[in-house]
């Protein structure tokens, strides 16, 4: 058996020395949380009606590539399972052959942003009205702000139809108003789902000064922020620019590809736009599940490391082609407080090179912008400024006579190859059972003739161990099946998903499974009790006193058809469904569909049981339900 399959990595935790926190470790545990709540706010773009000035300004500021990109529906699903392998330790995506990640090249080319230039960053507020008021010409109602924020259908219903015989100032007003509207619904979508920093405003003051900015790499930083926050276990969304992200996977991977309508040699830029009007194959049983799975078996076959080779480069401004060198430059990227690292020498085969070892990961702060009104941010981080200044003097550059196989030798010690279990969690503790009564069976049946008295202690504790973790299996917990009220009726239900908050759902979680699995590393999943015969065979390890313990704490009523099973769909020897309580809100979270599987099952009840002192007992706790 492959060692990944028991030990997912990172056998040496050097690189990723944050495991613990990431999304994998509660996967591998099987501590589900579903679809990502995808933020990205394109589907009322459209909805803005621009007239020639506007546009030509837009074009200015540096976004007249960016505007003519559609809403792309996101599949929360494909989105969520590649946060599971985004890594903030190294802002590179783990896959089973090697490390990738979003470059600024991919930036420029798939979003037609400016990549080199000055960094975005300014003056932070906690109000609006005063800068609303100096660069939109008003300011926002009461309701519409939070701190420094506003709302994103304020700037829609006041500023979406420019008036043809506007002002110029009024022209100016609009425009920038459009433009704080598409980069809060785009580039830096927030997880609030409505709002947009006012910050960005003054930025936009002088329109030929905005198109100076490094917008694209502002755009990545903040990209590489929220996957780096939505890869820790605690968190249920995900913002930034997530077209950008899938786009990317549709260009690199082939998972989850969809088909197109249309002949794809005819290119037009910027590249996101191949996947307008995209038609794909049924999807409905594509959950994060599926791409999980997919990642976790993704062969070199399967990646494109140069997708833009091929592509026609005519219709690419001389002024994107000119930047793309910094592609590869191992560089810190700036949107206001988030800064973080650009390291294109992990993903060499990116840019058609050998990849060889990576230097060790600088460790950098990832700060948080001042909650006081008025902080200019740029005095705060002079360190990260600095490199940006001397991103053209740290361009990697190719190797010669490298062997890659060293590499992918080294990789494959600090990585974490698996997310998702070959075996599933039921099987492993089916498994783990077998093990602990060839344990209890050798442990009784051990001759002690012959040691002396630690050696006879030492194999006394052995054998009440095994035996108290047994008990621990059997004896703690009822499953109960429902009765039906009339004879040869079957009480079926569908399957029910809770969504409330995910800090309740853990803590009512670790609740259970700690009273019903003291032992079971893996008691995340709903375990079945044994059949008859195995029960059988498990109590034959038990010492005589003992045996009448146990059967009498486990009694199951049995019920025809009786299904009860796990979360992962993944059905071994006992059929079992676990249902959960539906949520209070009847919508669920968007992305969290794929989790509803409607499945036919008897409902079940799992019922919290002490250990009871005969079968009497346990007859009582069965009529009491």
């Amino acid at each position: 058996m492959d060692m990944h399959s028991s030990n997912p990595g990172p056998i040496d935790d050097s690189v990723l020395y944050d495991q613990d926190k990431h999304v994998s470790a509660a996967v591998w545990e099987g501590q589900e949380r579903g679809a990502l709540r995808c933020h990205e706010h394109t589907s009322k773009l459209d909805r803005w009606v621009l007239t020639d000035k506007q546009i030509e300004l837009v074009k200015k500021a540096g976004f007249g590539f960016l505007r003519l990109i559609p809403a792309i529906s996101l599949d929360n699903p494909l989105i969520s399972a590649l946060v599971e392998r985004w890594r903030r330790e190294t802002n590179t995506f783990h896959f089973t052959v090697g490390e990738m990640t979003v470059t600024l090249e991919d930036v420029a080319y798939l979003l037609g942003l400016p990549i080199d230039g000055e960094p975005v960053i300014g003056v932070t507020y906690t109000t609006c009205d005063a800068v609303c008021v100096k660069y939109l010409g008003k300011g926002p109602g009461s309701g519409y702000t939070s701190g420094g924020m506003v709302k994103l259908s304020w700037l829609k219903e006041s500023f979406s139809h420019c008036p043809e015989d506007a002002s110029d100032e009024d022209v100016e007003c609009y425009t920038r108003a459009y433009l704080l509207y598409l980069v809060g619904s785009t580039i830096f979508s927030t997880t609030t789902g409505n709002k947009v920093p006012v910050m960005y405003l003054p930025l936009f003051e002088d329109f030929e000064e905005a198109g100076k900015y490094a917008w694209g790499a502002a755009a990545l930083s903040f990209l590489y922020r929220a996957l780096g926050n939505a890869s820790l276990k605690s968190q249920s969304t995900i913002s930034g620019c997530l077209t950008l992200l899938q786009c990317w996977s549709y260009y690199h991977l082939n998972v989850g590809r969809p088909r197109l309508k249309h002949d794809p040699i005819h290119e037009c830029f910027p590249f996101v736009l191949r996947w307008k009007g995209k038609q794909s194959g049924p999807t409905s049983n594509r959950d994060v599940a599926f791409y999980r799975k997919a990642l976790d078996s993704l062969k070199a076959s399967d990646v494109n490391w140069s997708p833009y080779t091929n592509i026609g480069h005519t219709v690419i401004p001389v002024n994107i082609i000119n930047s793309l060198i910094l592609g590869r430059s191992k560089t810190m990227l700036i949107c206001f407080d988030k800064a973080e690292r650009h390291l294109p020498d992990r993903c060499l085969r990116q840019f058609d090179m050998t990849q060889t070892i990576p230097e060790d990961v600088q460790k950098w702060e990832r700060k948080s912008r001042g909650v006081d009104g008025g902080v200019d941010l740029s005095l705060k981080m002079e360190s990260e400024l600095n490199e940006w200044s001397y991103r053209r003097l740290h361009i990697v550059e190719a190797e010669e006579d490298v062997e890659e196989s060293e590499y992918m030798h080294w990789y494959l010690r600090i990585t974490r190859k698996l997310v998702g279990r070959p075996i599933p969690i039921s099987s492993e503790f089916q498994r783990m059972n077998a093990a602990l009564r060839d344990i209890a069976h050798v442990a009784d049946t051990l001759s002690t003739h012959g040691m002396d008295d630690q050696q006879i202690q030492a194999v006394s504790r052995i054998r009440y161990v095994a035996h108290e973790c047994l008990r621990d299996q059997f004896g703690v917990s009822l499953v109960v099946a429902s009765v039906p009220n009339e004879v040869g009726k079957r009480t079926r239900g569908k399957e029910k998903v809770r969504r409330k908050g995910m800090g309740k759902r853990r803590k009512k979680e670790d609740t259970d499974h700690h009273s019903l699995y003291r032992l079971n590393p893996m008691a995340s999943q709903l375990v079945s009790y044994p059949a008859e015969n195995e029960l059988d065979h498990a109590l034959q390890c038990l010492p005589p006193s003992e045996t009448e313990n146990v059967r009498a704490s486990l009694m199951v009523h049995k019920v025809d058809e009786v299904e009860v099973c796990d979360d992962s769909n993944e059905v071994d020897d006992l059929h079992f469904r676990h249902t959960a309580e539906e949520d209070d809100d009847d919508q669920p979270s968007q992305g969290a569909s794929e989790s509803a599987a409607e499945l036919p099952c008897t409902a079940t009840e799992v019922v919290q049981q002490p250990s009871l002192e005969s079968t009497e007992d346990v007859a009582r706790q069965v009529e009491a339900h």
